[in-house]
């Protein structure tokens, strides 16, 4: 068996009683964009400080190539970290600050000179060594953080949050220069957010974490096309929750039972479940059809339109069905019924067994 390149193997991290983390386990390959996705509160972020040295563990190690890290301190485990602040000493010139890494290191002037301007070229800074933080953008501030976390070669570069603070034109743009320059450098990159969009758009894998544990680990189509549980099917993606009751279980597909009556047979199962336990079905938006009438094929229920938004490209149309559940369908620009659908029209809403999925309600 390969030895992993970093293994968080058992992690346990508990306040009093309050439990952070309750066994992570993780193995993350050399030169791998793993994103930690998760609600506030998940762990994902005390996870983050575990692997930096900021904090200990209650259980569990941590292992880099092999080797743990537990009894080496914070600051000769030759990690990068980027916060959601960008922690730039303000008195000190955006050379100097990307340089103070290699000060630390006692590295030489040449190094220091060739290393700083090869790491703002990198960030796209270059020439901006005697610019002062304080005459600079956020974006600009936070690429600076980044250029003083890669400037000396770390193996590993964690991310925390690094672009809240930022507004969402600004965030995108460093987003994409985040992702060119893992490309480019190869560095193994641990990141945390909890904007899903962000982890499909930067991530190769991505880590769902809830309530301490990590729920799923998979690429982003993976987790959108075939979520394990109720939290990840709702935490990633759009997605809409239809309350029924398993009428059948047979080789992992479910026959479901609305309360109008209607049956639907067919649909992958998640989890165990025995007929008569309460349940839900889960739908993606671009996986239903909105019609006049009902369809002769896959499963049909009768909605009332409550509300239609246009985006430009799509066009977002919320419905209820009779026993009060709501469903969301986007219809994309040029579908013959954009114009047409209106608030309070009663249509019908149709999609495949197979592009459903049901989970049992606890």
């Amino acid at each position: 068996m390969t030895t992993p390149f970093l293994h968080i193997n058992g992690l346990r991290k508990v306040y009093g009683n309050v439990v952070a983390t309750d066994h992570v386990e993780l193995a993350i390959s050399k030169g791998e964009f793993m994103t930690f996705l998760g609600p506030s509160g998940s762990g994902k972020s005390t996870t983050l400080y575990i692997l930096a040295g900021f904090q200990d563990p209650t259980a569990g190690d941590i292992l880099l190539q092999g080797r743990s890290l537990l009894s080496t301190p914070s600051h000769k485990r030759n990690i990068g970290m980027v916060f959601q602040r960008y922690t730039l000493f303000p008195h000190l010139s955006v050379g100097e600050n990307v340089a103070f890494p290699l000060r630390v290191r006692r590295a030489g002037k040449d190094e220091i000179d060739r290393k700083v301007k090869k790491a703002l070229k990198l960030v796209r800074l270059d020439g901006f060594e005697d610019r002062m933080p304080a005459n600079m953008s956020g974006g600009q501030q936070q690429r600076v953080a980044l250029a003083r976390a890669l400037v000396y070669d770390p193996p590993v570069l964690l991310m925390d949050e690094p672009l809240s603070a930022l507004d969402k034109k600004l965030r995108e743009e460093i987003q994409f220069e985040i992702r060119r320059i893992h490309q480019e450098t190869g560095v193994t990159i641990l990141y945390v957010t909890h904007d899903q969009e962000e982890a499909l758009r930067l991530s190769d894998r991505i880590a769902i974490f809830n309530k301490g544990k990590i729920e799923q680990v998979g690429t982003g189509p993976e987790l959108y096309a075939n979520p394990a549980t109720h939290f990840v099917a709702d935490f990633i993606g759009d997605s809409a929750f239809l309350g029924g009751e398993l009428a059948a279980i047979a080789d992992d597909r479910a026959t479901l039972r609305f309360a109008d009556g209607e049956v639907l047979a067919g649909v992958p199962l998640h989890g165990t479940g025995t007929a008569g336990d309460k349940a839900e079905l889960m739908l993606r938006p671009e996986r239903i059809e909105l019609a006049a009438g009902p369809g002769r094929e896959g499963a049909t229920l009768p909605v009332v339109v409550e509300d239609v938004t246009f985006l430009g490209n799509n066009s977002t149309v919320t419905a209820r069905t009779g026993w009060g559940d709501a469903l969301t369908v986007r219809l994309n620009f040029g579908h013959p019924m954009i114009g047409s659908v209106a608030r309070g029209d009663r249509l019908h809403v149709q999609w495949q067994p197979k592009d459903a999925h049901v989970f049992v309600k606890p």
